[in-house]
């Protein structure tokens, strides 16, 4: 009998474990190869596993929930096709199975469990302080105190805690370190309003785990930065002008669609550029100051929840690679086809609430950056232009920017002068901008 593993593949290059969502197959089924087995997540993307051949599944390792290590076989695929049992499979495989797990303790089993709400914004020492919900999920089902968890080493990107780190410590743990006296922010007295349940016309929705990890990421920015938010108004005439003009002959001639969203990001990346004090982060009392410009674009999946895909690098292309990027990454979004690479490691996020209507918005910030940009409908309305008349009243397209930034680093002069170079940017865009294949460099 040909034996082939099945491993949890790599999905990125800081990606070192992966929950185990939906077995797609169950032992005894036949497969094909690239037909897909099972659903995995990390905590950035769900991703397909496909069958590296075809055959028949004679065990599988995990159950849905558990976390796995990258590397780690998950399934077996009998590759010659004999068809095994399932009366028997279940009755025959499960031993094994639970021999082979005993020495890589990967998952702890244990049902307690703990409501301290505390574990989702921790001040975790030398890391930045947030705690990935496996982590979370792990730290309250063994009981351990926010004082232990603080005391664990990370060996992670920046002293982030991993599952490996605190499957470690449990391994060696003795007993629980005593707790330290609180000198934290006592308990507010407030009583939460109650939420009035009408049976038979009210329901309840639970939050999927994207959902959730959008909440807690949106609750732990609010938490860790101080938000001031500032706004201006852009004239973007001579844009909506040259890109109604040369869309079609743009693609024609490249095989792309020219949206506004390449034209936003190039003069954000010019902005960050004149500005680079607004693309850093916080690590502490440190200030970590980004060499690449990586904007991400707050993207709406199909779902309904939200996902920053990003464009590295985006200070060295052209429009036309920026709108090759761009026109790639919504799409990989809206098949829900993401890759772990194209959506961590961001420095800076835009956000287009004008696709939805909105004339404005203030919105939160993506940790661990310390800006984000907001750009609202293009519209148009009379305005007051200088002329060689003089003033005159015409028919302008206008937009507003709002951009909120973390007031612990970013002061009103940084982030409104960078603001204001991004309308520049924007108002000074040449509206005889010529789009000859031979004046542009590859993207």
């Amino acid at each position: 009998m040909s034996i082939v593993e099945l491993k949890m593949p790599k999905m990125g290059e800081s990606i070192s474990e992966a929950t185990i969502l939906n077995w797609l197959k169950k032992v005894g089924d036949s497969v094909e190869e690239d037909e897909t087995i099972l659903e995995v997540a990390t905590d950035k993307v769900d991703s397909e596993v496909p069958s590296p051949c075809d055959g028949v599944i004679s065990e599988i390792r995990f159950e849905p929930n558990e976390v796995v290590e990258i590397g780690t076989v998950i399934a077996v695929i009998d590759a010659d096709g004999e068809v095994v049992s399932k009366t028997s499979s279940s009755d025959e495989v499960q031993p094994e199975k639970s021999t082979q797990k005993e020495p890589n303790p990967l998952v702890q089993t244990k049902t307690k469990s703990t409501t301290n709400s505390d574990f989702r914004i921790l001040n975790t020492g030398d890391n930045d302080g947030f705690l990935s919900p496996l982590v979370i999920n792990i730290a309250k089902k063994e009981n351990l105190s926010i004082e232990e968890v603080q005391s664990i080493e990370g060996t992670g990107e920046g002293g982030r805690i991993r599952k490996s780190d605190i499957i470690q410590y449990l391994k060696n743990r003795k007993y629980p370190l005593p707790s330290r006296p609180q000198t934290i922010t006592p308990k507010s007295t407030y009583n939460t309003p109650p939420i009035n349940f009408v049976e038979g016309k009210d329901r309840i929705v639970e939050m999927g785990r994207m959902r959730k990890m959008i909440a807690d990421h949106m609750v732990y920015s609010k938490h860790t930065s101080p938000h001031v938010t500032s706004y201006i108004e852009v004239d973007v005439t001579n844009i909506v002008n040259w890109r109604n003009a040369v869309k079609n002959e743009f693609l024609e001639k490249y095989g792309e669609k020219l949206t506004y969203t390449p034209i936003f990001v190039e003069a954000v990346a010019k902005a960050i550029a004149a500005y680079p004090m607004i693309n850093v982060s916080v690590d502490g009392d440190k200030i970590v100051v980004h060499d690449e410009i990586n904007v991400g674009m707050a993207t709406a999946l199909p779902s309904g929840n939200l996902i920053v895909p990003v464009v590295r690098n985006a200070d060295e292309k052209n429009l036309l690679g920026l709108a090759k990027k761009v026109n790639h990454l919504a799409n990989n979004a809206r098949n829900n086809a993401l890759k772990p690479d194209e959506i961590g490691g961001s420095t800076f996020t835009i956000s287009n609430v004008g696709t939805f209507g909105s004339l404005m918005g203030t919105p939160i910030i993506n940790q661990p950056e310390v800006a984000i940009l907001a750009l609202g409908i293009i519209k148009k309305r009379p305005e007051v232009i200088t002329t060689e008349k003089g003033d005159e009243i015409a028919i302008r397209s206008m937009m507003y920017l709002s951009l909120s930034f973390d007031h612990r680093v970013v002061d009103g002069f940084l982030g409104g002068s960078f603001l204001r170079k991004v309308g520049d940017e924007l108002e000074a865009f040449d509206n005889n901008r010529k789009i000859e294949l031979k004046d542009m460099r590859k993207g």
